[in-house]
């Protein structure tokens, strides 16, 4: 009697147990990161005897949970991804919205301070077009510095950002490391057993971990979970967690980098390359600031830096209206160096800003007398010793007599990060908007032919306004002009005019030999035998609107990136470049989710809770624990039959 007790014991103690776990699955159906239970049934030894063995009943082995370590990974793959993909996404938007309104960009405040060179160009005298134009242009540096403000915020945005996310993978480390103490000492005193819900929120922990960064895991042999960052950097071992940090950027203070903190003194931050952090928001951060909010403001200051050197340097060749030459219409700010001392200078070169990149520059040197100046995006390079300037890239570099920088030293330099952010309107009187040209033209009514001067564009001003003058008489016998005074002046690349050939005009340059002024100019037409063409200083206060033509040229030209593209077309260029970094991330984001929950569902159809599974198995132990239950009935009823027989 006794064996059929025990037999309907065993079965209403599995019954139960079924019962509990199933009551636990479903309590339990929305925690996150919850795998189903099922107890693992067994049958007990049986006993043998002369007529076979019989059973004695049955046993639980463990309890396990649904669990499929590469589903798991399939879904943490998918969820870094798509953690990393949301996040830029995010970003970039920002810049997107505000690159492309077509009121809060660029393009308007470019298109209406030319139209008021334009203004200028049609009324040199007109009082009210110069201040307009004076107007449209502190609205254009206004924008300029408008948007870079934007770009200044989202920077600081990131940054904020960027620490937040560290913080908090420090503290899911944590918690992941004192859980893995728990595991370990519950998993000893269970005979090593799994510990199936310390185990599901240790997996949710590194579940909302992996969002953060992409982590890879190792199971030990004591239970604990190994976590690894980046390229197999330790996070969490055993029950000690790695404790990570923000620090400044070796070469840009404002920049912060991912650092490991070492356990042993002297805890010496150990950066880790950007490239080596890849999923989850952090990578998303890091990706976005790197890839688009970098690239972004360099060429926003490099738009910047084009129009207002290219401005200048067109301005300084005209007239204003007291007759003096043009001063810088802009104020230009130095390319910045950190740190400030590592060279003695860097300035946008005036002469070659065609040339000019938005790309960043480290600088190194020896330790003996050479420096070496790198594009960090190109990897092009020029050397150059101490007390030496250079150009390079639309940049002129002068180094200093005494090294400032050690052997192995690194500075940064960014020639158009904040160009955008310090510019500044230099011309205030409207009388100062030098629209005329230096030099103008006289053709006597004597002459007897067609010959003119026109298109008179100058190269170098200097000394152009002091007393000179130049005649120009064609010898039809020998098919040139003679230049007057010979000995000051200098006509390339000849003399010759041929009326045949020329007569749709040919240019010839004029250079002062001694002050250095020079500019070109184009005689048309049919000239008669001493035909005379005269050249002189232009007298101020005269109605000329040459040189603000020039300037109202400017916006058509093609002067930037080795004279590739106008100003609206570089910055069309960015608008387009952002835009489709933005369509990009977001195709990117929607594939991921896509894929995130194809892997969800799959891993769920084999771990998550049915509710009408878990249903139908209550019912199922219920009817079991029943009938075990009625086994240790017939059993008490037998024993109590043979107790009566007894008596």
């Amino acid at each position: 009697m006794s064996s059929l007790l025990n037999i309907g014991l065993s079965g209403v103690s599995a019954a139960q147990s079924q019962l509990v776990t199933t009551s636990h699955n479903i309590a339990n159906v929305d925690v996150a990161g919850y795998h189903r239970q099922r107890v693992i049934q067994t049958t007990h030894d049986p006993m043998f005897t002369g007529a076979g063995f019989f059973g004695n009943g049955t046993r639980i082995a463990a309890v396990s949970r649904a669990y499929d370590q590469f589903l798991e990974k399939q879904v943490l793959s998918a969820s870094t991804r798509k953690s990393e993909y949301s996040t830029y996404a995010t970003q970039i938007r920002q810049i997107d919205n505000m690159l492309a309104d077509p009121t809060a960009g660029l393009s308007p405040a470019m298109d209406d301070f030319f139209a008021g060179v334009q203004e200028v160009a049609a009324n040199p005298t007109s009082a009210a077009a110069r201040q307009a134009l004076l107007s449209n242009a502190q609205a254009l540096v206004t924008r300029f510095q408008g948007l870079d403000a934007r770009l200044a915020e989202i920077r600081e945005g990131v940054e904020y950002e960027i620490n937040s996310t560290v913080e908090q993978i420090n503290t899911y480390a944590k918690a992941i490391a004192e859980m893995n103490q728990r595991i370990i000492v519950a998993q000893a005193a269970g005979s090593g057993l799994p510990a199936n819900d310390l185990l599901d929120q240790r997996g949710q922990l590194v579940s909302e971990l992996n969002e953060l960064v992409k982590v890879t895991t190792q199971v030990q042999d004591d239970g604990s979970l190994s976590v690894f960052i980046g390229s197999g950097q330790n996070l969490v071992i055993g029950n000690t967690p790695t404790t990570l940090a923000t620090v400044a950027n070796q070469n840009d203070p404002q920049r912060s980098d991912i650092a490991i903190i070492p356990d042993t003194p002297p805890h010496t931050p150990i950066v880790l390359p950007e490239r080596v952090l890849n999923g989850g928001q952090l990578a998303g951060l890091l990706n976005f600031r790197s890839e688009s909010l970098d690239a972004t403001q360099n060429r926003l200051g490099l738009i910047a830096a084009t129009v207002v050197t290219a401005f200048n340097n067109q301005h300084k060749l005209g007239v204003d209206l007291d007759g003096a030459l043009g001063l810088d219409f802009f104020t230009l700010p130095a390319p910045k160096q950190i740190p400030v001392d590592a060279l003695a200078s860097v300035k946008i070169d005036p002469e070659n800003f065609g040339q000019l990149t938005d790309s960043d520059y480290l600088l190194s040197f020896d330790g003996v007398t050479t420096y070496t100046l790198t594009n960090r995006d190109t990897g092009t390079s020029t050397t150059f010793g101490s007390n030496a300037t250079v150009s390079f890239e639309g940049l002129t570099i002068t180094s200093p007599p005494t090294p400032t920088l050690a052997a192995g030293e690194t500075a940064l330099i960014q020639p158009t990060r904040h160009m955008a952010r310090d510019l500044a309107v230099a011309v205030t009187d409207p009388r100062k908007v030098a629209a005329g040209n230096p030099v103008i033209s006289e053709t006597p009514n004597t002459n007897m032919g067609t010959a003119k001067v026109s298109n008179i564009v100058m190269n170098d001003v200097n000394g152009v306004l002091s007393a000179w003058d130049v005649t120009l008489t064609y010898d039809a016998t020998q098919g040139k002009f003679t230049v007057d005074p010979a000995a000051d002046f200098t006509i390339a690349p000849d003399a010759l005019f041929d009326p045949a050939s020329n007569s749709a005009g040919k240019t010839f340059t004029l250079k002062h030999n001694t002050s250095g002024f020079k500019f070109t100019f184009t005689v048309a037409g049919v000239p008669a035998d001493k035909d005379v063409l005269n050249l002189m200083p232009t007298e101020k206060g005269i109605a000329d609107s040459r040189n603000a033509n020039l300037l109202g040229a400017l916006q058509t030209a093609r002067m930037m990136l080795d004279g590739t593209t106008t100003l609206g077309g570089a910055y069309s260029q960015l608008v387009n470049k952002v835009g489709n970094k933005t369509h990009e991330v977001l195709a990117n984001e929607a594939a991921q989710t896509t894929l995130l929950t194809q892997a969800t569902d799959t891993r769920n159809a084999l771990s998550a809770v049915n509710l009408d599974e878990e249903a139908a198995n209550l019912v199922r132990y219920q009817q079991a624990y029943q009938a075990s239950g009625k086994v240790m009935s017939i059993a008490q009823s037998l024993f109590d039959e043979l107790l009566s027989i007894v008596r």
